[in-house]
């Protein structure tokens, strides 16, 4: 797997998908180090709550749908 700077947010979903997939495989292989495990695992659960976050943006922005129009969400403002 590529190294990546690991305090770099993900460029996107998918990107952060690949990532932590990647950093699964990594981590099953049993290969990596003590020092190089905790740092994917700290990694993945950067990785993972990215992918929660933008899963949830998702579904409220799905919530709003109004008459077939998809409006702008706001992650700030709460549900009206």
């Amino acid at each position: 797997m590529a190294k990546t700077d690991k305090s770099t947010p993900p460029k996107d979903f998918e990107s952060a998908l690949r990532e932590l997939e990647g950093l699964v495989t990594e981590m099953e292989s049993g290969k990596l180090s003590l020092e190089a495990a905790l740092a994917a695992y700290k990694r993945g659960t950067v990785l993972s709550t990215y992918c929660q976050r933008a899963l949830e943006n998702a579904e409220q922005q799905i919530k709003l749908l109004d008459n077939g129009v998809l409006k702008d969400f706001d992650a700030d403002k709460p549900n009206e």
